[in-house]
This record gives structure tokens, C-alpha cells and sequence, in this order.
């Protein structure tokens, strides 16, 4: 699944196309590297967000191509943030 695509069905970013500017502004990591917005996300990966002052790491649980608001805390934990 592309990076921007898990970003908005976790609900972690409101909008895919928020999370695909987030990408291209070289703010989001998969285990460490920085990726673009068509990047592959893999169950096991840990992904940093970088938000202005404030940032997230979060470990992917699930891949769904479409879930539930409720469900969408499922699809990853919080590491750090």
C-alpha cells in the first residue's frame, strides 16, 4: 500500500492529499528513510511524521484499503510521539 494512501486510512493524516504535500516536503520516514508519497508501507515498517514543532513514530499493524474511523487505530501503534 502507498505511503499516502495507510496515512490517510489510519487516520494518522486527515487528508491523502495532505500526507502526499507531507511526503514531497520530505517529512515522512518509513524505518528511517525518506520517501515520496508512492512509496510501499509494509506491515512491521515504523513511520515518522515530522509536524512543525511536534513529531510522531508509529509502527504498522495492518493494511486495510478501507476501514472504519473506529477500526483505523488498529492499523498501527504509537512508538513515540
Amino acid at each position: 500500500m502507498r505511503i499516502d494512501k495507510f496515512l490517510k486510512n489510519s487516520r494518522l493524516i486527515k487528508r491523502r492529499t495532505v500526507a502526499k504535500d507531507a511526503c514531497d516536503q520530505e517529512r515522512v520516514s518509513i524505518n528511517g528513510k525518506v520517501v515520496k508519497a508512492g512509496a510501499e508501507v509494509k506491515v512491521g515498517d515504523e513511520i515518522h511524521i515530522a509536524f512543525g514543532n511536534s513529531s510522531i513514530t508509529a509502527r504498522v499493524l495492518k493494511l486495510t484499503e478501507s476501514c472504519k474511523k473506529e477500526d483505523a487505530a488498529g492499523m498501527y501503534e504509537i512508538i513515540e510521539g
